[in-house]
């Protein structure tokens, strides 16, 4: 008599289940029926679109006449754009390692304005009035705003194309954050070498009556490095070399009495300066020799063999010229190693003219 009732469980537990399975795959069939929807209205609207480009849902709700630009997936792959991004990064972990800040990813960490913000101060010197910590999207972009136009009005009279605003660095556009930041090395000079010719190819999409309209662009990131160099970096060297290069060994010269003033206190002399100073053994001796200190060994390699351990002995010269109160040369350890001549008078003229009374 017990077993009777068991059937009509089994049977409610039955209908139950039933009636949830199939509340599920409604759900199930109306979320299919609204993705089907979705991909249907992006393959009306969008057409063109380059393959392996998405289009967010929210881009379908963008409003009439609005502009959204994303990076096309093979430039971010690109060795040359993967380069330029590296010397970025490099460069801004340099610049701000004093304030302990250290950037990974240009998009994450620069799109909220912090970053850009100490950046800005430590090129320019200027103390912006910004909250020093911003959480809300509102505050972020507040700051965003004050660092941009302190930017824009340091860099427009210099005849600068502003690609960047507050809305494409703080929705992460890659290619706006790097426009902007290949112009602030630039126009402060940065002791950096960037990659020459680097472009990247932009997916543009535009609302236009309802209809998204795509159309794939290539922005140009870099030039050559004369021209690069040429627009804010040329100073009397450039100007020596281009124009009165008879005049070049007057100057030569010149700077070779004044190192081998130095180096002769230990029996050393110097007749080439681009290639005897450029395994930089002779610069941190001769900084040794006008702070009137003596630099350890274990510091350098007092016979380098490889380009990185050259490399290593530059650096290391222009962190004591740093330390004797001179400013950071602007002339990469990498272009001294290699006998790139102007770099190399460069950095001596600056020892030069920091020195020449130096007994």
């Amino acid at each position: 008599m017990s077993a009777t009732p068991q059937p009509a469980k089994m049977k409610k537990d039955e209908s139950f289940l039933g009636k949830l399975g199939g509340t599920l795959v409604r759900k199930k069939k109306s979320k299919e029926v609204s993705d089907l929807h979705e991909e249907g209205k992006n393959a009306i609207n969008a057409p063109m679109l380059p393959t392996g480009t998405e289009i967010h849902p929210e881009d379908t709700l963008m409003e009439e006449n609005a502009e959204r630009i994303m990076l096309d997936p093979t430039s971010r792959e690109n060795l040359k754009f993967k380069d330029l991004l590296k010397v970025l990064i490099d460069w801004i972990n340099s610049e701000l390692e004093e304030d302990r800040i250290i950037v990974k990813d240009l998009e994450e960490d620069c799109y909220d304005g912090q970053v850009l913000q100490k950046l800005f101060e430590k090129l320019s010197g200027r103390k912006l009035n910004v909250a020093e910590v911003t959480q809300s999207e509102i505050g972020q972009k507040q700051k965003l705003q004050t660092v941009l136009e302190s930017v824009n009005e340091m860099l427009r009279p210099h005849g600068w194309t502003i690609e960047w605003n507050v809305d494409s660095i703080h929705s992460k556009n890659l290619v706006a954050i790097v426009y902007l930041l290949v112009a602030l090395a630039m126009h402060f000079q940065a002791p950096i070498r960037l990659p020459e010719h680097v472009s990247a190819q932009v997916v543009v999409v535009k609302k236009r009556e309802g209809i998204l309209q795509t159309a794939l662009v290539t922005k140009e990131l870099t030039s050559t490095t004369e021209m690069m160099m040429g627009r804010f970096e040329r100073d009397a060297f450039d100007t020596l070399l281009d124009h009165a290069p008879d005049k070049l060994n007057v100057v030569k010269t010149s700077l070779i009495t004044f190192v081998n003033k130095h180096l002769n206190k230990l029996n050393l002399e110097v007749t080439e300066l681009e290639s005897q100073f450029a395994d930089g053994v002779y610069l941190i001796l001769l900084m040794g020799l006008l702070e009137d200190y003596f630099v350890p060994l274990f510091n350098f390699f007092l016979t380098p063999e490889s380009f990185e351990q050259k490399v290593h002995n530059v650096a290391f010269a222009f962190e004591l010229m740093q330390d004797g109160g001179l400013k950071k040369p602007k002339a990469r350890p990498e272009d001294v190693v290699n006998l790139n001549l102007k770099s190399t008078l460069r950095v001596l003229y600056n020892l030069f003219t920091n020195y020449k009374n130096s007994e």
